[in-house]
């Protein structure tokens, strides 16, 4: 049974949600990475990163990590596309006004803390080894680097990850963009409903059916759905049964 405090902690982490802030990754494919990525991604609100797998010949892969990253899966969601123009076009479709920024050493690439992150923003991140690809950066609208005074030219792709989406959170709590909710109402109460009950939310799903109404607390209202075992469990806990 989900408690009143789990409850009003789901619904705060909604309401500080960024739906026009995300991130693509381009063949990022080593685990820990992804795993690291998205805890980032959850930490500064962002509720959908994009994924550009390792393409082979006749498959594409993501690898997932099973380390302690494997849980925030369930808070970031994660849209794998076959190809980075795909994902360019999806994103420039459902994010209006969104600027895609490569993160690439270049002569062309301004420093991170140069950019308006308040702004629609997608940050393309590329893979370990030899980073962005040059398909990538044909569809970025920008670069942007993080100064090194080392020897060294980059950091690792978590760690550079992190660091652009920090500031990107510190200026967008500075502009006031955590104040209030930026989800649409429908996509705040059925996300809600999902991350309370998913086991209620998938049966409601296979019966096409609207999820019930949940009180202030978290306590569901109305009736339930029919289901199994498992369905049942869950809504006999959430009604006290």
């Amino acid at each position: 049974m989900i408690t009143p405090r789990r409850f009003h902690r789901l619904r705060q982490t909604l309401q500080h949600r960024q739906p026009d802030l995300t991130v693509i990754l381009e063949q990022v494919h080593k685990g820990h990475n992804l795993a690291a990525i998205l805890r980032t991604c959850d930490a500064v609100g962002i509720p959908l990163a994009h994924a550009v797998p390792t393409q082979r010949p006749h498959r594409v892969r993501l690898v997932r990590s099973p380390g302690s990253g494997a849980g925030v899966n369930k808070w970031v969601k994660t849209r794998r596309h076959s190809s980075i123009e795909d994902a360019a076009e999806e994103i420039r479709r459902t994010m209006p006004g969104v600027r895609i920024l490569a993160a690439h050493l270049s002569p062309r690439a301004y420093s991170y803390l140069e950019v308006d992150w308040t702004q629609p923003t997608a940050l393309l991140l590329g893979q370990e080894k030899d980073g962005v690809t040059p398909e990538g950066l044909a569809i970025a609208d920008g670069e942007v680097m993080i100064p090194m005074h080392g020897l060294v030219a980059s950091l690792n792709v978590s760690v550079a990850a992190a660091v652009m989406l920090y500031e990107a959170r510190r200026q967008r709590e500075a502009a006031g963009l955590f104040a209030e909710s930026r989800l649409s109402p429908d996509e705040f109460r059925n996300t809600l409903f999902r991350w309370a009950y998913p086991r209620l939310a998938q049966r409601c799903k296979e019966l096409g059916i609207p999820y019930p109404a949940l009180g202030e607390s978290g306590e569901l209202l109305g009736e339930l759905p029919r289901g199994g075992a498992a369905e049942r469990g869950e809504a006999a806990e959430a009604s006290g049964e």
